[in-house]
């Protein structure tokens, strides 16, 4: 049990949390206050639990610090925040939430949204996530024959290929694929932002409650938890979406949607028109921090480069949420929530440790990454600004699972053994969400009244 012992020790929230601080040379206001809960009790206590293993199987636990993480990043969110703004929560609540409205249940190699499945390949598996139904029509051309739009299909002639081939062909046309990959070596800390700093512009004194203008032109659940986070702090959050293609979580469930965005305001814009893309430069201009989810040629479609906005902007802050960051190749290929804890290693970790090659949770990199972001784009704004934050949903798993990691295999199933043995007598509770406060705004129903707040004509 000696390897228990160092993990209760050092595998903390706190230690967590002031771990991200130092990463980000924040100066807290105050030192973070959370508790120094095991991991294998969080895991249990969560709700993740319950969403992990085979249906027709028992609960599993993953042997990553995954809750602690959560709780260590909104800890030290809260330390930099304005007092109380977090009293009534803990970050490894977020990450069941949507399960927990939606009424997902653990499905093994499916994940519990449906979307997303593990497949096995001559040498190996993947995971697929088909999350768009577009997605489904670019099949043929990712497997060079006419398949069915079903999983079985899918399933019968990925079998017939490698892993490497789905995966390379999968992301040139634009599937969310990944390989179900070891967690990668611990010899060096995996980063979990790009940080590129830009010359801030003097802001003088300034109270610390102001109120920041946050641009969220994200869509889904990490984007969307981001501004959510930060509007517990403060901040003046406007959510921005294309009247074309408005964010599909307003299509999933409204009690989910709502508790993500009530509160802010929404703006609704035709990025197709002049007009639209030069509304869109206009509220950026007035912002002080953007955050977005998408390929960093979507925006410079529509005009806008951030790395150009930033020159002209020193003050601001950006936050770019992608699947594997801005780097070519990388910054071309999709990931969701799903999918990307498959590619930083969690699928092949309970492989490892449990002998299931399952999902782990529901999307654990979407609220991961969306509760780090926050941090970051908070950190940066008190410090001026001045800063593109990428942050890669890949990355932030990785990250925690190599906080205080076992450096081999076998590690990791002596510390699955252990993590069993001090949960053992837990109860294994079901996701919980949180009751929205209220209802959010219907699409473009605040667009006037943002205009004319921010100073921008019409």
């Amino acid at each position: 049990m000696g390897a228990t012992a160092v993990d209760a020790g050092r595998l903390t929230a706190p230690a967590y949390a002031l771990h991200l601080l130092d990463d980000l040379g924040a100066a807290p206001l105050r030192a973070p206050a959370c508790g120094d809960e095991h991991p294998a009790l969080g895991w249990a206590r969560s709700g993740l639990m319950v969403l992990t293993g085979t249906a027709d199987g028992a609960p599993q636990h993953c042997p990553a610090p995954l809750t602690t993480c959560a709780d260590g990043a909104l800890a030290a969110l809260a330390s930099l925040a304005p007092p109380g703004a977090f009293d009534d929560l803990r970050g490894s609540q977020l990450l069941a939430e949507r399960a927990a409205i939606a009424g997902y249940s653990r499905r093994g190699t499916i994940s519990p949204g449906g979307a997303c499945h593990l497949l096995d390949t001559i040498d190996g598996a993947i995971a697929l996530n088909l999350a768009r139904d577009d997605d489904w029509s670019l099949l043929p051309a990712w497997l060079e024959t006419d398949v069915a739009a079903e999983w079985a299909s899918v399933s019968a002639a990925v079998r017939g290929r490698t892993m490497h081939d789905c995966v390379e062909r999968g992301r040139v046309l634009g599937l969310a694929v990944a390989p179900v990959a070891p967690p990668l070596s611990k010899q060096l800390p995996w980063p979990w932002l790009q940080n590129s700093l830009y010359p801030p512009a003097e802001r003088g004194e300034r109270e610390f409650n102001a109120k920041p203008r946050v641009l969220d032109l994200s869509s889904l659940w990490a984007g969307p938890l981001c501004s959510h986070l930060l509007q517990r702090c403060g901040a003046d959050v406007v959510k921005l979406e294309s009247t074309q293609r408005p964010d599909g979580a307003r299509h999933g469930p409204p009690a989910f949607f709502d508790l993500l965005n009530t509160g802010k305001r929404s703006v609704a814009l035709d990025f197709a028109t002049a007009e639209g893309r030069a509304r869109l430069r206009a509220l950026i201009d007035r912002a002080d921090i953007v955050i977005e989810a998408s390929r960093p040629r979507a925006l410079r479609q529509l005009g806008i480069d951030a790395e150009q906005v930033l020159r002209e902007q020193p003050q601001l802050t950006w936050i770019s949420l992608t699947g594997y960051g801005r780097a070519e190749p990388q910054a071309q290929w999709i990931a969701y929530g799903d999918d990307a804890g498959v590619a930083a290693g969690l699928s092949y970790l309970m492989r490892v440790t449990t002998g299931s090659t399952v999902f782990v949770g529901d999307a654990i990199a979407d609220p991961l990454a969306g509760l780090h972001a926050a941090l970051a784009g908070w950190a940066s704004w008190q410090a001026g600004g001045g800063a593109l934050i990428s942050i890669a949903l890949v990355d932030v798993v990785r990250h925690c699972l190599g906080f205080e990691a076992p450096t081999h295999l076998d590690g990791w199933r002596q510390r699955a053994a252990d993590w069993r043995a001090v949960a053992a007598e837990e109860p294994v509770r079901a996701p919980v969400a949180r009751t929205p406060s209220g209802s959010a705004p219907a699409l473009g129903a605040d667009t006037a009244a943002v205009f004319a707040d921010w100073g921008i004509a019409c």
